[in-house]
């Protein structure tokens, strides 16, 4: 049987698990899956400037354990052309509009010769929700949806009293066993692998946990990653403020997609402890010292975590040579908050004028969109 390319194109800036959903589903559809990566330059063009640099946003995607193949700096506006050019037999896009500078339908083309497939948006998170979580910094960012500021956020970025476009804004998430099973590689360890355990927040699922997951991998010829997430108050009691910004629900999601992790423990125990060792048989135990040093517990503490990994002489640590902390991330947000406000008004604006048109007329998205740019 000839083999089914497919073909994806997002900012993919600030990476989450609604994008890894998006691009499980598009390896579903066919057999090899192609990620074009749009420049810093193209983005800033038709959205405003993007959080994450676009050789951050090239890594992160190669990451993501569905993609075989990235395109970078793939244009903007996916045609017949970019899709003969890299063999792909059709594109695939969520159910969410996604416009040019000029309102029209980046899709028209392709959709028109019925190269075209449409997979279902992940509902409960989107850039556009992360970037007022980290704006907010509220304690009750993951629960509480009706206080004031958070009604405030949704004004500014969607599904609040000015703006009701049903593909940006805040919604609930909810995990379903169904979905981790879908995120899940499903594999047991096998008889000469390095089972190796890691543990930490992995909040906002970011490059820098990728390059420490990538070197952790690298180690052993057959790894078998286990990462440990500690549950929401836990990681609150040492990163303080008012971390984590993704719920554990979202961060297992996010964790899962990495092509180099194989299994997730979901509120794992902050302290390693002998049961953990002897449950997976852990070879090789390495924690991302990090989190506990940015920490309130300080170092002290976070060295008695691990005297059970130490006595059995399997406890190391490792660089992974990248800086990058969820702390780096929310100030590249604060720091750019008007920018990201106006590209989130402005994306709300175009939307809500094709929807408006396609309640009037009753026409398909794509005469809307055309309709919103006359």
């Amino acid at each position: 049987l000839e083999m089914k390319m497919a073909f994806c194109e997002l900012i993919y800036d600030m990476v989450h698990y609604g994008h890894s959903n998006q691009l499980r589903q598009a390896k579903a559809m066919g057999d090899y899956l192609v990620v074009g990566v749009h420049t810093d330059a193209e983005i800033s063009r038709h959205k405003g400037p993007p959080v994450f640099t676009q050789a951050e946003r090239y890594k992160m995607v190669r990451a993501i354990k569905w993609v075989d193949e990235i395109v970078e700096g793939a244009p903007y506006v996916t045609t017949l052309q970019t899709l003969d050019q890299f063999n792909c037999d059709f594109c695939v896009h969520g159910d969410d509009i996604t416009l040019t500078v000029d309102g029209e339908d980046t899709y028209a083309e392709v959709k028109r010769e019925q190269r075209y497939r449409e997979c279902k948006r992940t509902q409960g998170v989107s850039t556009t929700d992360l970037v007022g979580r980290m704006l907010l910094m509220t304690k009750t960012h993951h629960s509480n949806m009706d206080n004031p500021d958070y009604l405030q956020h949704t004004d500014n970025f969607g599904k609040g009293p000015k703006g009701h476009s049903p593909w940006t804004g805040v919604s609930q998430f909810l995990q379903t066993s169904q979905k981790i099973i879908q995120f899940a590689s499903g594999k047991e360890p096998q008889a000469g692998d390095t089972i190796i355990y890691v543990a930490g927040a992995f909040d906002l699922f970011h490059i820098g946990h990728v390059d420490f997951l990538e070197k952790v991998y690298n180690q052993a010829e057959k790894p078998y990653v286990i990462v440990g997430l500690h549950f929401d108050q836990e990681v609150n009691r040492y990163k303080g403020k008012n971390y984590p910004i993704m719920n554990v629900h979202e961060r297992t999601l996010s964790v899962l997609a990495c092509r180099y992790v194989s299994e997730v423990v979901i509120g794992a125990p902050y302290a390693v402890g002998r049961d953990l060792l002897d449950h997976f048989k852990v070879s090789g135990a390495w924690l991302y010292l990090l989190y506990w040093l940015c920490g309130l517990t300080g170092l002290d503490a976070g060295i008695l975590c691990v005297q059970e990994p130490k006595k059995r002489g399997v406890f190391r640590t490792l660089d992974s040579d990248n800086g990058l902390t969820t702390d780096d991330i929310v100030q590249r947000i604060i720091e750019n908050r008007l920018l990201f406000e106006a590209r989130n008004q402005k994306k709300e604006a175009k939307e809500m004028a094709v929807f408006e048109a396609m309640k009037r007329r009753g026409e398909t998205t794509e005469d809307a969109a055309k309709l919103a740019s006359q």
